[in-house]
């Protein structure tokens, strides 16, 4: 089972559309998952028409639409692996501490909100990941998203992938 993750994407106001290679990957992907942060529900109803399967949440800059339409937490066993997704999780520091006691049911939980992308496991075993954002990069060297693959409740492969920056970001 091959998943897709992104987060933050915030459009219309960091970018026109999303990056043409990430639009690629959606045909390629049994899960998309986008941890919040679309700003529009346009995003939403293009990746649910997209996508095999969308898990997604709302993050802080989403509006009553698409909080209407969207958990803040959402949960999903994918072959064996108990997925979490969450927009905010926090300060950086004491982050896997509060994720661990936060979310002891879980495997693998996909978050976003910094645009700064993260792989880590805590104590417990709990993968921790964030994979930025693809049109906003802020203070990083690159957009970025993630792909990883679920085999057996296991999750194995995990790339982040740099976007190219200027106009070829734009679909």
């Amino acid at each position: 089972m091959r998943l897709l993750m992104m987060s933050d994407t915030h459009l219309p106001k960091r970018a026109k559309a999303l990056p043409a290679p990430l639009l690629a990957e959606l045909p390629r992907a049994d899960v998309v998952i986008h941890a919040g942060d679309w700003v529009d529900v346009a995003t939403l109803d293009l990746l649910r028409s997209r996508s095999a399967r969308l898990i997604g949440v709302y993050g802080n800059n989403d509006g009553p639409a698409l909080r209407a339409r969207l958990p803040e937490v959402a949960r999903a066993d994918l072959d064996g692996l108990r997925l979490g997704v969450v927009h905010e999780t926090g300060p950086a520091q004491g982050r896997e501490r509060r994720c661990a006691d936060r979310f002891p049911d879980l495997d693998v939980l996909v978050f976003g909100h910094s645009h700064i992308p993260w792989d880590t496991t805590t104590d417990t075993g709990l993968r921790l990941l964030n994979p930025g954002s693809p049109t906003d990069r802020r203070r990083q060297p690159d957009c970025t998203y993630m792909t990883a693959t679920v085999t057996g409740g296991e999750l194995t492969d995990v790339r982040l992938h740099r976007l190219p920056r200027g106009k070829s970001l734009e679909s």
